[in-house]
């Protein structure tokens, strides 16, 4: 891995740019279709709705990484506010959450390849996820080095899809009004009732920011830079979330949306129709291109999910097989492995929306922790040079739509997340009074391994994009980069 440096604090452009490579992935090819069956074109209101509760609780997060800033992340909030085992309960929620997210993405490619091979049976589409996650595994302990060499044309890759979707989608609103028209009426076929369970599906899609905080002293002005940054990073995703959807149902009426396996391909195929050729083309260029990106925020996933592990296991909270490094590659490739075995399991016994929902309910109580956190770390972490706008409120806010967000969640979802609970406390019983790794863990918590993971956001999807025009605005002014490779 390259190292880097900061030659000067980061700026309102650079924390807003790695917001927005935090939260966007592959999860709009996932998740642009999920509100269609549950509230038909309404489900577009939902996504805005989603992007402000994501807004409040990562506000949450950048108040906590102000109070407490030595150590970052939900684990250690919590660990602070209340001792070990609230630490480890957080650290091990999130854990699951990210862990289930790895889940989705082998059923979510098993679905796109399904646009090229509609009946594909069910033991080839168990045989298509163990490739999927053997290819993974490989990758993450072999070659990341290689990835990250390629990882600007794999960007564009995964970008060029949606570009084109894009363009394709505006041309056949432009040349369709009354068809485009006749999809959005009626705009809430079924009302508000199922307002509820469509957004925790779609939440999930505003995901990452709870694994991204910032150390605030290498922000300039951070009390005005980190709360604007969230702001616009957010509201950018958000729109780029909602043209996506505007155009899938300004071409694709929500019935078809609902049972489409691969929204963004079939809106594409369905916009060039009247041409054959054209429709299989385009068809095939976003299906691929979903594929691949799909299969590449699963793999950045994988290795996030399993430093997360590590860092459990380097405080002794967790096997310390997880914390072990391959001498060679120098990946925690024991880890690697076996997040993705179970995730290949999940990904066979549970089905899209189930997986989704359960990461959501993970996620939901770790914002909830995060959230009420701040209370006890204000008493005792008190930060006179730092105060975000909002004071007790955010916090509370974020708390009440965090409790919104798990009691959304079916009775089952909410049954199978209190079993992996109670094995997360019998795995606390097991380890917690074995000796924590002090030198792994001075290595992860360095301010170059820091650094590092922050930087990797910038390379992310419309982050990428930023970031380049970033660069050409610097070079045309004449100032420095931020970041140095």
């Amino acid at each position: 891995m390259s190292k880097h440096e900061l030659h000067s604090e980061l700026t309102l452009f650079d924390v807003t740019n790695l917001v927005v490579g935090a939260i966007i992935g592959a999860d709009i090819y996932v998740a642009s279709s999920f509100g269609a069956g549950y509230l038909g074109p309404l489900s577009l209101v939902v996504w805005v709705v989603a992007g402000a509760i994501a807004i409040v609780i990562a506000l949450c997060f950048a108040q906590c990484a102000a109070l407490l800033t030595k150590v970052g992340g939900p684990y250690a909030y919590a660990r602070e506010a209340w001792g070990p085992f609230a630490g480890f309960i957080i650290g091990w929620s999130l854990w699951l959450a990210e862990w289930i997210s790895l889940a989705v993405f082998p059923v979510a490619f098993t679905r796109y390849l399904m646009f090229f091979l509609p009946n594909l049976g069910w033991a080839y589409q168990i045989a298509v996820k163990v490739l999927f996650v053997a290819f993974l595994i490989a990758t993450n302990i072999f070659g990341v080095k290689a990835a990250g060499r390629t990882n600007d044309l794999l960007t564009l890759v995964k970008l060029a899809p949606l570009v084109l979707f894009s363009i394709i989608g505006l041309f056949y609103i432009a040349y369709n009004p009354a068809l485009t028209a006749s999809n959005f009426s009626p705009f809430s076929p079924f009302g508000l009732t199922n307002f509820g369970p469509a957004l925790v599906l779609i939440f999930w899609a505003y995901a990452g920011f709870e694994i991204s905080t910032i150390p605030s002293d290498e922000i300039k002005d951070p009390s005005s830079t980190i709360p604007k940054a969230i702001i616009l990073g957010i509201s950018i995703v958000t729109i780029f979330y909602l043209i996506t959807n505007i155009l899938l149902f300004g071409v694709r009426s929500w019935t078809q949306l609902y049972s489409d396996t691969a929204p963004i391909a079939s809106a594409t195929q369905a916009a060039l129709g009247t041409n054959p050729t054209l429709a299989l083309i385009g068809g095939l260029i976003v299906g691929v291109g979903a594929l691949i990106s799909v299969t590449g925020s699963d793999e950045s996933g994988m290795i996030g999910t399993s430093r997360l592990g590590y860092a459990l296991a380097v405080d002794g909270l967790f096997p310390h097989v997880f914390a072990r490094v391959h001498p060679r590659f120098k990946t925690p490739y024991l880890a690697i492995i076996i997040q993705a075995l179970t995730a290949l399991m999940a990904s066979i016994l549970g089905e899209l929306t189930m997986l989704v929902n359960t990461s959501v309910l993970f996620m939901a109580i770790v914002y909830v922790a995060t959230s009420a956190s701040i209370f006890t770390l204000r008493k005792k972490f008190p930060n006179p040079s730092f105060h975000l706008r909002g004071g007790l409120f955010i916090p509370s806010l974020g708390i009440i739509f965090s409790l919104y967000l798990i009691f959304q969640c079916t009775l089952q979802q909410i049954e199978l997340g209190s079993v992996l609970l109670i094995i997360g406390v019998l795995i606390y019983v097991k380890f917690s009074q074995k000796k924590e790794l002090t030198e792994l863990k001075r290595e992860m918590l360095s301010k170059q391994s820091i650094l590092e993971r922050t930087y990797a956001q910038e390379q992310r999807f419309l982050a990428f994009v930023l970031r380049r025009i970033k660069r050409a605005y610097r070079r045309l002014t004449g100032k420095s980069q931020t970041w140095v490779e």
